[in-house]
C-alpha cells in the first residue's frame, strides 16, 4: 500500500486503466459483479491514496464493488480465482484480509457497523482514526441505513459516509430519495437540508471519476470530524462501454468477449430459467386476473418481472432495497382483496422475518411469496444462498410451503396460488435453467399438501423436496439396486401429505429424505411425524452442512444414500 501512496498524482490515471483491464480481463472469462466494481476504481484509489488503511476503517456496502479494492490490497494474482472453490470472494470477508474490515453482502449494514466502530475508537481514545462507509445511493434508502443515519446525527462519532451515486441497484434507482439527490445534483449541492437536518455534515458532489478533484477532496476530510457524507458521482460500468450502455445486463453479466463486450455465444434452445418462468407465467396470469400484482424489493430484473413491468407498468412495483417493506407493503395488498405476488431471494427474505409473521401470517392474509434463488446459489457463496428458508418457515402458523420440483410444476403452483387461497403461500425454486423446454402446459390446480410417487421400490423410500428431485432419481437409476428404491416427492412442505406418509412408513423397511435445504426443514418435519405415530423404521436425514459454505452449485456432490 505504500507503494500506492508513493505514486505521484499524475500516473493514478494509468493505475486506474490498469485495474479496469484486469477486472474486465478475469470478469469475461469467470463472470461476478463487474459494473458496480468498474464504477468506483478512482474512488477505491483514491480512499486508499488518502487514508492510512487499514488502520482506517474502511467498509465497502453489499460489496458488488469491491474488486478494486481487492486487487490494491495484496490480491491482484488470487483475483484470477475469484469466485471459485479454494479462490477468494467476490465480497469483503474478514478472514481473508485485514483490509476487509467488516464482512458484507447485504446491502445497507456498512453506517451501523461503522458508526459502531467509530464509537469503539472513541472509547479507546483514539481520535485520530478515521472511519468510512461507501454505501450506494440504492443502498441508503433501506430501512436499516436510516436506522443508522437517525442515530448517527446523535453522535460525534468520527465517521465518513461516501455516498456513491450512480443512480443504479442492479435496475435504476427508485424512490423519493432518488428524486431528492437529483435536485442537489441540479443545485450542485446547495442548500442541502435532509442530512444537514440530521446533524450529518453534507459536503458535494465530487466527480468520482476525477482522481485529482477525489484526492483533494478527501485530504480535507482526514482532519476533519464527526459524522459526514460526502456525496461522490460515479457511473456504474465506467470505463467499458457494453457496461456503461447496458448497467442492468451488466451488473454481473454472463461471459463476454474482454474487447468488444459483446456476450459469448450460448448453447442454442437451452430450457428456460426458473426465474423466466415466473415472470411468463405471472403476465399470463396477470392478463387473466384484475387482482394480481407483483412486489419486488429492487429485484426486477433479475427475478423476470421485466416482461410483466413492461405489460402491466402499474400492478408492478419495485420498493427499492427494502425488503421489510416490500412484505408488509404485500400484507396491505392482500388486506383489500388482491392478489400480491411477493417475489424476492431466499437470501433476503431473512431480512423480513418479522414482517412474515406478524403482518402476513398471523393476520392469514394470502400474500404469495416467490421465493427465488432457493437452496446453493454458486458463485456468490455463503451471503447468497438460500438455505435456510424450509427452517425458518416451517414453524409459522398459516403458512403454506411449497418446492415444486420442475417448472412445470412451478407453473401450476403460480396458478393455483391464485384461485385464491385461504392462507399465504411460500412457492421456492431455485436459479439458474430448468430441465423441461416444454413448460408452458395449460394451467392446471394443484391440490394443496398432496405429494406424488415418482417411482416405485421394493424397501427404501426417498423422499425428497424441490428441484433436487431430479439429482435424486438420477442417483437412483445409476444405483446397482435401484430396485429397492422408491421415490416420492412430497411438493409441500406445510401441510406434509400425511396420508401418504402413513402409507410409506407402513409399507418400507427405511426412509430416506434429501433436501437442498439447513436442517430443520424436510427431515425434521418427517422425524417429528414419525415420532408422533410411534413409527420406528430407520429414518435417514440428508441435509446440506451444518455451516456457512462457500462457492457451492446446485447438484454439486453426489448424494449418497
Amino acid at each position: 500500500m505504500q507503494q500506492l501512496r508513493n505514486t505521484p498524482i499524475a500516473a493514478l490515471p494509468a493505475l486506474a486503466q490498469q485495474i479496469r483491464e484486469r477486472i474486465i480481463e478475469v470478469i469475461a472469462t469467470r463472470g461476478g459483479h463487474l459494473g458496480a466494481s468498474l464504477g468506483v476504481v478512482e474512488l477505491t484509489i483514491a480512499l486508499h491514496y488518502v487514508f492510512n488503511t487499514p488502520d482506517d476503517v474502511l467498509v465497502w456496502d453489499v460489496g458488488h464493488q469491491c474488486y478494486a479494492h481487492k486487487i490494491l490490497t495484496g490480491r491482484d494474482e488470487a483475483f484470477a480465482h475469484i469466485r471459485e472453490r479454494g479462490g477468494i470472494s467476490g465480497f469483503p470477508k474478514r478472514e481473508e484480509s485485514e483490509y476487509d474490515t467488516f464482512g458484507t453482502g447485504h446491502s445497507s449494514t456498512s453506517l451501523s457497523a461503522v458508526l459502531a466502530m467509530a464509537m469503539a475508537s472513541a472509547l479507546e481514545g483514539n481520535t485520530q482514526r478515521q472511519h468510512i462507509a461507501v454505501i450506494g445511493d440504492a443502498s441508503i434508502v433501506s430501512g436499516m441505513a436510516f436506522e443508522a443515519l437517525n442515530y448517527a446525527g446523535t453522535t460525534d462519532a468520527n465517521m465518513l459516509i461516501i455516498l456513491n451515486d450512480n443512480a443504479m441497484a442492479i435496475d435504476p434507482t427508485v424512490g423519493a430519495l432518488k428524486n431528492y439527490f437529483e435536485q442537489l445534483l441540479q443545485r450542485k449541492g446547495a442548500d442541502e437540508t435532509f442530512f444537514n437536518d440530521l446533524n450529518i455534515t453534507y459536503k458535494g458532489t465530487v466527480d468520482g471519476h476525477n482522481l485529482p478533484e477525489l484526492i483533494t477532496s478527501l485530504e480535507a476530510e482526514k482532519n476533519e470530524r464527526g459524522v459526514r457524507i460526502l456525496h461522490v458521482l460515479t457511473t456504474k460500468g465506467k470505463g467499458f462501454a457494453k457496461a456503461e450502455a447496458q448497467q442492468v445486463s451488466y451488473h454481473s453479466p454472463a461471459l463476454f468477449d474482454k474487447i468488444t463486450g459483446e456476450p459469448l455465444p450460448e448453447i442454442p434452445s437451452l430450457p428456460a430459467k426458473y426465474q423466466e418462468v415466473v415472470g411468463q407465467t405471472l403476465t399470463q396470469l396477470t392478463a387473466l386476473n384484475p387482482k394480481i400484482v407483483a412486489i419486488t424489493p429492487a429485484m426486477s430484473s433479475g427475478s423476470g418481472l421485466t416482461t410483466m413491468h413492461q405489460s402491466f407498468p402499474h400492478r408492478v412495483f419495485d420498493v427499492g432495497i427494502a425488503e421489510q417493506h416490500a412484505v408488509t407493503f404485500a400484507a396491505g395488498w392482500a388486506a383489500r382483496g388482491f392478489i400480491p405476488y411477493c417475489v424476492i431471494y431466499s437470501t433476503f427474505l431473512q431480512r423480513a422475518y418479522d414482517q412474515l409473521i406478524h403482518d402476513v401470517a398471523l393476520q392469514n392474509l394470502p400474500v404469495v411469496f416467490c421465493i427465488d434463488r432457493a437452496g446453493l446459489v454458486g458463485e456468490d457463496g455463503a451471503t447468497h444462498h438460500g438455505v435456510f428458508d424450509m427452517a425458518f418457515l416451517r414453524p409459522i402458523p398459516n403458512l403454506i410451503i411449497a418446492a415444486p420440483r420442475n417448472a412445470t410444476e412451478l407453473r401450476h403452483l403460480l396458478y393455483t396460488a391464485q384461485q385464491p387461497l385461504e392462507h399465504p403461500i411460500a412457492i421456492r425454486y431455485p436459479r439458474g435453467r430448468c430441465n423441461e423446454k416444454h413448460w408452458q402446459q395449460p394451467f392446471q390446480a394443484l391440490p394443496i399438501g398432496k405429494g406424488e410417487q415418482l417411482k416405485e421400490g421394493s424397501e427404501i423410500a426417498v423422499l425428497t423436496i424441490g428441484a433436487i428431485a431430479e439429482e435424486v432419481a438420477d442417483q437412483i437409476q445409476k444405483s446397482t439396486t435401484a430396485e429397492k428404491y422408491a421415490h416420492y416427492d412430497m411438493r409441500f412442505l406445510k401441510p406434509l401429505d400425511e396420508e401418504m406418509l402413513h402409507y410409506i412408513f407402513q409399507n418400507y423397511k427405511k426412509v430416506i429424505t434429501v433436501e437442498e435445504g439447513a436442517m430443520g426443514g424436510l427431515g425434521s418435519a418427517i422425524a417429528e411425524f414419525a415420532t408422533q405415530h410411534n413409527y420406528t423404521i430407520p429414518l435417514k436425514i440428508i441435509t446440506l452442512p451444518d455451516a456457512f459454505m462457500g462457492v457451492m452449485s446446485r447438484f454439486e456432490n453426489k448424494i449418497e444414500f
